[in-house]
């Protein structure tokens, strides 16, 4: 899977922090690929051929099969390709990254209604506040998974670090654009003293989409979420 030979590319979006999980995973792993870059308003005839289902970015192309979702690909890129795994040999340690990436999916993301980090980003007031106060408790959680590590794959990368890593940068950018608090560094100070090492990694940093241009892109949207409550 190594080589250009073997057929990988990835369909992504510059700002999503799903295609990025998986540009930081082809980087951990040195898998050559070819990227697609999709516009989300208008699918490409790849993308709807590759998801059916959801429609939706990132979709991992390997040997002509595709594979939606992103923990699902970080997991079989893991098993196909051995260098530098990522997800635990222990079959216990192993279920627990998943069931911490499932649980960050969920909290912050996923949640029955609206997710609470959008939530936060997108809602004024006290809906605002609550929304971030229930992201702040959940990232405290999460972060019970970090002591006593360098990293939450132990003393280095692992699944669950690339599963959770966006959140430093996208919150961040969101608290800024949004002015509220989401990742409070008394609260959680380990959780916020990581999210700052590993974003400047440079195997993660350089994979990161350029800031500027992703705090103009944060602002507009934003402006269009605030127009639309008017």
């Amino acid at each position: 899977m190594a080589g250009n030979g073997d057929g990988v590319q990835l369909l992504g979006y510059w700002a999503s922090p799903f295609a990025l999980r998986i540009k930081w995973t082809l980087k951990l792993k040195e898998i050559h690929y070819e990227y697609v870059e999709e516009h989300l308003l208008d699918k490409s005839p790849m993308l709807l051929q590759y998801n059916p289902v959801h429609k939706k970015i990132p979709v991992l192309v390997h040997k002509g099969k595709p594979l939606a979702e992103s923990l699902v690909i970080i997991e079989y890129m893991d098993e196909v390709r051995k260098h530098n795994p990522l997800l635990p040999q222990d079959p216990y340690q192993r279920a627990k990254a998943r069931f911490w990436a499932k649980f960050e999916d969920e909290k912050t993301l996923r949640t029955p209604h609206v997710p609470a980090m959008f939530k936060a980003f997108s809602k004024v007031g006290a809906e605002q506040e609550q929304a971030a106060k229930e992201l702040r408790e959940n990232l405290k959680t999460l972060e019970s998974a970090l002591e006593g590590k360098h990293f939450f794959g132990g003393e280095t990368i692992g699944f669950l670090d690339i599963a959770v890593g966006w959140i430093g940068c996208w919150a961040r950018m969101n608290e800024e654009v949004a002015g509220v608090n989401m990742i409070d560094v008394e609260m959680m100070h380990l959780l916020s003293a990581w999210f700052q090492k590993f974003l400047e990694l440079p195997i993660i940093k350089e994979c990161l989409p350029p800031q500027d241009k992703l705090l103009v892109h944060t602002k507009e949207f934003h402006k269009m979420l605030m127009a639309a409550l008017t």
